[in-house]
């Protein structure tokens, strides 16, 4: 496979600057490429912070190799937390111990990690963190290839919507957008569906799969962590047939927007705004559709190191960095502007993630499994309404003769 996301200069590619600005201009407005080679329109100013942006990156690598420099190569690919238990026999009781430096090692992993990884330790740690390179341990290792070759030609319904989704896939990315790039995505996304039928194939897995390749740069590791991430990671049921867990997400996320930001919360009630209109595409394709690339790897280093919670505080950070805004419109396409514009030009990753975590109140994993169980009985009675609603609609059409 050929380096995925460097792209290739073509004829009358115009000089750029160190963010590889194009200096043909619009209506004051500027054509550059960002880290994983897609072509972004914006501002002068949001140029001048992806050349900070970079800057930032180049400095946040160098504090990775120090560290390597300073606890050794791979120090990161430890266990996070490795627990010894023993009896204690003066109390009775089991007490557990760890590993100071294993504690030390995680902690540190946990502020590098929300600073940013370096794209070029991308592949290794997201693979570690994650799970996935221990998911891909216990099987062989002519897993993936035995699987591409046990299904080539076969077709399915889940095939069948992957082919007619491939092209819209990133449609303008230098690699993405040609013959190797649609048969790699198409590998990586049929292997899945057959690998989990129950899932199968859902729209915006496209999306996911695509930037995993251009991070991961090898086919194998992207459908490992395509696996780890619809079967650990992320809450469960999200990419079910029925979107059950899609369904559970959005009723959980309306409740926290409700917690974390009431006077937000209420105005969109008062003017019939569903959050839901523009936080499903968040949530299915993990941003990756919404914000800049670098940007959504952000979240994405932090998604594989302490899980799903990020999603529910980035989507939050979004409302909350356009309270006054949002509170100031009163029609339903005022308030998907606003958002949606915010997220095309979140261009500066800091500064979302700032807000995100210290801007939004308490909020675990675990908090966040619980508020979606006690929501599945009701999202789960809905699902089952319309699918009588359906049932009798489809009754009472009249059959032709």
């Amino acid at each position: 496979m050929a380096m995925l996301g460097t792209r290739k200069p073509v004829d009358g590619d115009s000089p750029r600057d160190r963010c590889g600005m194009q200096r043909t201009c619009w209506k004051g407005n500027v054509k550059f490429v960002d880290m994983y080679s897609f072509t972004v329109e914006g501002s002068l100013e949001e140029a001048n912070i992806m050349n900070e942006v970079r800057r930032r990156v180049k400095e946040q690598g160098r504090i990775w190799w120090e560290t390597e420099a300073s606890k050794g190569v791979g120090w990161y690919l430890q266990p996070h937390y490795h627990y010894h238990y023993y009896y204690h026999w003066d109390g009775g009781s089991f007490v557990s111990s760890f590993s100071i430096s294993t504690l030390t090692n995680t902690i540190l992993l946990k502020k590098l990690t929300r600073q940013g990884i370096p794209s070029v330790l991308r592949p290794k740690l997201w693979l570690s963190a994650s799970g996935a390179a221990k998911k891909r341990s216990t099987v062989p290792q002519s897993y993936y290839q035995d699987l591409i070759q046990a299904v080539e030609g076969m077709v399915t319904p889940a095939t069948l919507q992957i082919d007619q989704d491939l092209a819209r896939t990133f449609p303008t990315h230098p690699w993405l957008d040609t013959e190797e790039g649609h048969a790699s995505l198409r590998r990586v996304l049929v292997a899945y569906s057959f690998r989990d039928s129950r899932v199968g194939y859902c729209q915006g897995l496209n999306y996911v799969a695509a930037l995993l390749l251009l991070v991961m740069k090898n086919e194998e590791d992207a459908f490992w962590m395509l696996a780890v991430l619809l079967e650990n990671v992320l809450f469960n049921d999200c990419y079910a047939d029925n979107l059950f867990g899609c369904h559970v997400e959005q009723r959980v996320f309306k409740d926290f927007l409700a917690k974390m930001c009431p006077s937000i919360a209420t105005h969109l009630e008062n003017i019939n705004f569903d959050v839901s209109i523009v936080a499903t595409e968040w949530f299915l394709c993990l941003f990756a559709k919404s914000l800049p690339s670098e940007t959504a790897m952000r979240i994405w280093d932090i998604l594989f190191n302490e899980g799903a919670n990020i999603l529910f505080r980035v989507a939050l950070a979004i409302f909350k960095i356009n309270e006054d805004q949002l509170l100031a419109a009163n029609h339903v396409g005022d308030i998907i502007r606003i958002l949606r514009h915010t997220t095309h030009h979140a261009f500066d990753p800091d500064a979302l993630l700032k807000v995100a975590f210290e801007k939004i109140g308490s909020m675990t994993t675990n908090s966040i499994t619980k508020h979606c169980k006690k929501q599945q009985a009701a999202v789960m009675a809905e699902l089952e309404q319309r699918t009588r609603r359906l049932n009798s609609l489809e009754r009472d059409q009249p059959r032709p003769r």
